[in-house]
């Protein structure tokens, strides 16, 4: 296996193969050596890791059930194994047993959710992701301070419902460049822009200029609101879609930057781009042809259904992978402050991150 790097990529533990996808496709002949690049970063990161284990660890405190207000991260991988350990899923905390635990998932939620969860007694368990956070943070203060707030975002996710619920009254959401022209704002003076951690970069600074021409005091907030993870995969998968006459996207239709990964390939030079849960989906059609796949993976996605992905296509001829590395990653985040000690008082020393958190999925 050859590398192509501008740094480091922490060594992946194998995974044995899974024989329900293996000898699924065939090996037909192309034009050139097949080959695989595989994207780097990709899969798991630090809010994702972080939420996670938090479901494994109040699980591991306080038995099953708990329970968990919508997905706790958009992978219906994860969230069927969490089912199988315990966790119940709910829309909403009206659905949970008064006195029960209940996290709320990477996303974040709306103060109004808090609030509710606390009149019904629950324990409530923050899993937000410390980026989205951020985010709640700053519409808090601008809209104290008397700005209005263009969110940049997706209607109807999670994240952008939790952040709006931060200040509704002085929320507007732009949905993408087609939104600006239609926008009628209170003071175009007074006036900044906030958006959702997951978008495409690309897409949300095209927005953003927009916005900018008809508003040109529009402010900007204090750092960039997409996480350096969105970023990341945007980026590596970028640098693979030169090369690639085919690219694949392992990650739930309902991830925002998983889809976004494949719009970013299709735009950056990959002939074609598709999206799969998991490596029983590729279809042989895809591959006639093909020569070069690129493979890459959304934040809320385990390794292990990567390899899944490369050990099927290794079947279909295509043995030869090659990493290319954009950058590393080693961010890592602490517990929610109600798991920060186990059961018998002790703090909680087990550490959090992308890469780990990978690994330990491998190995279950």
């Amino acid at each position: 296996m050859s590398t192509i790097t501008n740094g480091k990529l922490a060594d992946i533990l194998p995974v044995p193969r899974i024989p329900a996808v293996r000898d699924r496709l065939k090996d037909t002949p192309v034009a050139a050596p097949k080959r695989v690049l595989l994207a780097a970063p990709r899969g798991y990161c630090a809010g994702v890791d972080r939420a996670v284990i938090a479901v494994e660890k109040a699980l591991e405190h306080f038995g099953s059930p708990v329970y968990v207000r919508k997905q706790i991260v958009h992978n219906v991988h994860v969230v069927s194994t969490l089912e199988k350990q315990g966790a119940i899923f709910v829309d909403d905390v009206d659905e949970v047993p008064t006195g029960s635990h209940i996290v709320f998932s990477a996303h974040g939620v709306s103060p109004a959710v808090v609030s509710a969860a606390a009149d019904r007694g629950l324990e409530a368990i923050d899993a937000t992701c410390p980026l989205v956070t951020k985010v709640h943070r700053e519409a808090v203060r601008f809209s104290r301070d008397d700005f209005d707030i263009l969110l940049i975002g997706h209607a109807g996710h999670e994240e952008v419902e939790g952040t709006m619920g931060h200040a509704p009254d002085r929320t507007t959401l732009v949905n993408g460049p087609a939104d600006v022209a239609a926008l009628e704002v209170r003071d175009p003076d007074n006036l900044v822009w906030l958006s959702q951690t997951t978008l495409s970069v690309d897409e949300t600074m095209e927005t953003v200029r927009l916005l900018r021409e008809r508003f040109p005091n529009l402010h900007n907030p204090p750092s960039d609101d997409i996480c350096y993870a969105t970023q990341n995969r945007q980026v590596a998968i970028k640098k693979v879609a030169e090369e690639a006459d085919l690219v694949i996207v392992v990650g739930s239709a309902n991830s925002s930057n998983t889809v976004r990964l494949v719009d970013v390939a299709l735009e950056n030079g990959a002939k074609a781009a598709y999206r799969v849960d998991y490596a029983s989906e590729i279809q042989q059609e895809w591959l006639e042809g093909m020569a070069t796949i690129g493979v890459t993976s959304g934040a809320s996605v385990p390794e292990v259904l990567v390899q899944e992905v490369l050990d099927d296509l290794a079947d279909a001829g295509y043995a030869d992978v090659q990493r290319v590395v954009t950058a590393e990653e080693d961010l890592m985040f602490s517990l929610p402050k109600e798991l920060r000690k186990d059961v018998n008082g002790e703090a909680d020393s087990r550490g959090l991150g992308g890469r780990t958190r990978q690994l330990d999925w491998q190995a279950k």
